[in-house]
């Protein structure tokens, strides 16, 4: 429990819940944590391309929304995990997420909703760090040593992202050359606008259209397309050797019956892993999420082990869970972990599954999900334990900018030392902050 219990200042003494709307429209879970002295917010971020292994979110069903209206879910909160959390201390971040797991009772988080506990989770530590007088990322650090991620902009959609029939889901440009992170974000919009005007002038005004994440969805053909063109926006901004790219397939969304759909061909597992050594042959790719379905322990195992010099992460394969990177870790399938707050359904959960990457010498990004909102607690997260890496898509789109824009102000107001995570990216920290080890 963090330093300033003892004065009760702490004291949770309301919680609500009440529906908001995500960046896609659909309704998600936004709750408020008054304690005495502070209070916090947080909302529910839900992806498109989700794993099966995920915390399940909770959706009504029926005609409002479409089904996804999140009224029971928001019930939840107001009646039966608020009315236990009145009276306990917002800085218990372990004991607040273990009452919570225990009111729902399922390993799924099916019965409350996850979407329902992370919200309430997130609130309780913004409420923390509000009581005490500090900014969330402060809170969530507690280390005198800031560290800004290196952000990892989708930039071309593809996937469940978009509708152009690519079948790679993100194209990411990852600024690692650059010496702060005010700069990392002045190549990102360089090379963002600069690869827009060059789509329009090929492909015309409708291949500039945005997907999700912010990121252009134009008409390429095959995968390698938008890498060659990615080359070309980076030499022609000045940014080469010091912008490179990264790659998330979320394979799962085009596998079927065995095989990857790519490119109009059904590939194997090996033909895939073919191509995606070509593709590292060819380009300044340093990372790639989910080469594989979620369930390929083994193919994860056999790149990672092909490709050492890249960060293979697992999203999907791994859904922010210490036990699935626990069997990642046995077989060797992956070296980094995304990390996604709602996939676990709270935020100790998550925390402890970077501990558990950082312990095995890991990698890990943090990242928003496609359906997000103007709330900035996964960059204040990145900030907290140390990250080096985030995933927020295009610099396009407030649900997208909040996050650097975020980060733009805690490199330009934080007091004492701050450095940019550039070319140490995967490995900027080596534990999580004491907070979280109950020091």
């Amino acid at each position: 429990m963090a330093a300033g219990w003892e004065t009760g200042a702490d004291l949770i003494v309301g919680v609500r819940a009440i529906e908001v709307l995500d960046s896609r429209g659909n309704p998600t879970v936004e709750v408020h944590v008054a304690a005495k002295r502070g209070k916090g917010a947080a909302i529910a971020p839900s992806g498109a391309s989700t794993g099966i292994f995920e915390a399940v979110e909770l959706r009504d069903g029926g005609k409002r929304y479409g089904g996804k209206g999140v009224a029971t879910a928001v019930s939840n909160v107001n009646k039966i995990i608020g009315p236990k959390l009145v009276g306990m201390h917002a800085t218990d971040q372990v004991g607040l997420d273990s009452l919570m797991r225990k009111l729902d009772g399922t390993d799924d988080k099916h019965k409350l909703g996850a979407n329902a506990i992370v919200a309430t989770s997130m609130a309780c530590a913004k409420a923390a760090a509000s009581c005490l007088g500090l900014k969330t990322h402060e809170y969530l650090g507690a280390r005198k040593r800031v560290v800004i991620p290196v952000p990892f902009c989708n930039v071309i959609n593809g996937g469940k992202h978009a509708a152009n029939g690519l079948a790679f889901q993100e194209y990411m440009v990852a600024p690692i050359g650059a010496k702060r992170f005010s700069e990392a974000m002045e190549a990102t919009c360089s090379i963002y606008h600069t690869l827009g005007k060059k789509l329009q002038a090929k492909h015309g005004p409708g291949s500039t259209n945005v997907g999700d994440e912010g990121g252009y969805a134009p008409p390429f053909a095959t995968v390698a397309e938008p890498l060659a063109f990615l080359e070309e926006v980076v030499e022609e901004t000045g940014w080469k050797g010091k912008v490179f790219f990264a790659l998330d397939l979320a394979a799962s969304s085009f596998f079927e019956n065995g095989k990857y759909l790519v490119d109009g061909k059904k590939l194997t597992p090996g033909e895939l892993a073919d191509v995606l050594s070509g593709l590292c042959k060819e380009y300044p790719i340093i990372s790639i999420e989910d080469p594989f379905e979620e369930n390929a322990f083994g193919d994860f195992a056999s790149f990672t082990k092909k490709h050492p010099k890249i960060q293979v992460v697992g999203d999907d394969l791994l859904v922010t869970n210490t036990t699935r990177i626990k069997t990642a870790l046995e077989q060797g399938a992956c070296n980094a972990l995304l990390l996604k707050p709602n996939q676990a359904g709270s935020l100790s959960e998550a925390v402890a599954a970077v501990e558990t990457a950082y312990e095995n010498g890991w990698g890990v990004m943090a990242s928003h999900r496609s359906g997000d909102s103007e709330d900035v607690f996964i960059a204040s997260l990145a900030v907290g334990l140390g990250i080096g890496q985030l995933k927020s898509g295009a610099p396009a789109r407030g649900e997208r900018t909040s996050k650097y824009n975020n980060l733009l102000r805690i490199e330009s107001f934080s007091e004492g030392s701050v450095e940019y995570a550039g070319k140490n990216f995967r490995r900027p920290v080596t534990s999580v902050p004491k907070l979280w080890r109950g020091e």
